[in-house]
């Protein structure tokens, strides 16, 4: 499992994402705009807003704030103009870092990011200097216990899901972004209950960090992905699972 996939997982145990639901439903919120201005209001026809709108739902987002997100990004309200802005750079130990954000201010989006690689040991780098170690990926996690890896097999292998596996707890499937949409909706059909289902980037190799700089590497995941403007962030580290656990 690649690095990002084991943090997630240790962060969705942590509970982290319901102590900072006011944030994680601004960062919905942004890209349910970005979503709506790129492609129109319907989710009928806009994919990118359908599985924007989708990962609010489950997040537990309010209907009246999604519905204001999408008028906002139709131009029906009045709302700020966000730029979709893809940063790269490298952690402790050379991990390589990919970030995603949304930004109404790119001057200080850049000075916020170059603040938290220069506090963690790291640096940016230069557009496409490690972009092109990560492959964009459809990752749905189902926590064990109540579902089968061959249960999930049975469901998602005619959807055209590419791989099934257990470890650290979860049932990963993983996909093509392509087929995203039609391995979630099979799961659902098979009721099958997912804990995440998102589109990431998962990395071609990873890199063993221990130490001191596996600490550097969470703070600096920890520290990005609190900072407004960034919706995602993917890196290729491996820690061991009692490092990580430790950090919890």
């Amino acid at each position: 499992m690649s690095g990002h996939s084991k943090w997630h997982n240790i962060r969705l145990r942590k509970g982290k994402q319901d102590s900072e639901r006011g944030k994680i439903f601004t960062k919905l919120a942004r890209e349910i705009i970005v979503a709506a201005k790129a492609g129109g209001g319907s989710a009928d026809t806009n994919l990118r807003l359908r599985m924007a709108v989708q990962k609010a739902r489950d997040n537990s987002m309010p209907a009246d704030n999604i519905k204001r997100a999408i008028q906002r990004g139709t131009g029906e309200l009045e709302g700020v103009n966000y730029e979709e802005v893809t940063y790269e750079g490298y952690g402790a130990a050379g991990v390589a870092v990919l970030i995603q954000c949304l930004t109404d201010n790119r001057n200080r989006t850049v000075a916020d990011l170059r603040a938290i690689f220069g506090k963690t040991a790291g640096n940016l780098g230069e557009s496409g200097s490690v972009s092109w170690m990560f492959d964009n990926r459809g990752i749905i996690s189902i926590p064990e216990g109540k579902v089968t890896e061959d249960d999930v097999l049975v469901a998602v292998m005619d959807a055209g899901a590419d791989d099934v596996k257990t470890e650290d707890g979860y049932i990963e499937v993983s996909c093509a972004p392509g087929v995203f949409s039609a391995v979630r909706d099979a799961l659902t059909e098979a009721s099958i209950a997912f804990e995440s289902a998102e589109l990431t980037m998962v990395p071609q190799t990873t890199i063993k960090v221990e130490g001191k700089e596996a600490s550097q590497v969470v703070r600096l995941v920890d520290m990005l992905e609190d900072n407004d403007d960034v919706q995602s962030v993917y890196a290729n580290f491996d820690i061991p699972d009692e490092v990580l656990q430790a950090m919890e």
